[in-house]
């Protein structure tokens, strides 16, 4: 009993450890005015995992330079379904509503605010701040064909990439846009994905004015349908399996 209890905490170790793969998160708010922003993670995230988020253009090689970078930490095991909202982005008192958010300080780097037009922002894994080396997610209230490119990213607009003006128009500003989608009744985590890449389920407010600043988004989580429980016969055939193949190792 004590091997099959090892094999099984490896496996949930091995789970919650997981590299982290283009779309398991991704951004539910935008707020140029409060410069504020909210993710949510389809995956568990383990405690003490590094993301970078940035909106510096990306050039499909590297990063322009002139804007900012900053990092998140989980500072424990960060479930599937939580939303974590970042506030005062670009203050030095920055928070988030999980793990820790902090300044990355990079040359070339000085403007913190996100821009009410035309910004892009990536999340990331990465060795740096400056070095990426797998996109999670994008969000643009400009375009990215001319904003912020995609190229390189692996990532995909209205796939794992949200293009603001998709839905608002490619003239207008939008300095607001929150994510206003069903968060329960899927029975996948990954079929949320597709909820939140279709801005069609976004509200997005054109009107560039201080009154966004106060607005808070929806951090209410995500959730799954309940997984209907095994019946005690399938469930016995599983026990025996792996009793037949703990004892097929011993005898070894």
């Amino acid at each position: 009993m004590k091997k099959i209890s090892l094999i099984a905490a490896l496996l949930l170790s091995s789970q919650a450890n997981a590299a982290l793969n283009a779309g398991d998160i991704m951004f539910t708010a935008f707020n140029a005015d409060e410069d504020g922003l909210s993710f949510v993670t389809f995956v568990d995230i383990a405690a003490n995992t590094t993301l970078y988020f940035s909106d510096n253009e990306w050039t499909g090689s590297a990063f322009n330079t002139g804007e900012s970078y900053n990092q998140w930490v989980s500072s424990s095991l960060v479930t599937a379904g939580t939303v974590v909202r970042f506030s005062a982005y670009d203050k030095t008192t920055l928070s988030a509503s999980t793990g820790v958010l902090s300044r990355v300080t990079v040359s070339g780097s000085s403007n913190w605010g996100i821009g009410n037009d035309k910004e892009t922002v990536y999340a990331y894994l990465g060795t740096a701040a400056t070095a990426p080396t797998t996109f999670l997610t994008a969000i643009t209230n400009g375009k990215f064909a001319n904003d912020g490119s995609l190229t390189n990213t692996g990532l995909t607009k209205g796939v794992n990439a949200i293009e603001l003006t998709a839905k608002a128009g490619a003239s207008s500003e939008p300095d607001y846009a929150e994510y206003n989608g069903v968060r329960s009744g899927l029975n996948n985590f990954a079929d949320y994905k597709a909820q939140v890449a279709n801005v069609n389920n976004w509200n997005v407010d054109t009107t560039n004015n201080s009154t966004s600043a106060a607005l808070i988004p929806n951090t209410a989580a995500f959730s799954v349908s309940a997984v209907p429980e095994a019946d005690s016969a399938a469930m016995l055939l599983a026990g025996l399996g792996v009793l037949t193949l703990v004892r097929r190792r011993q005898s070894r």
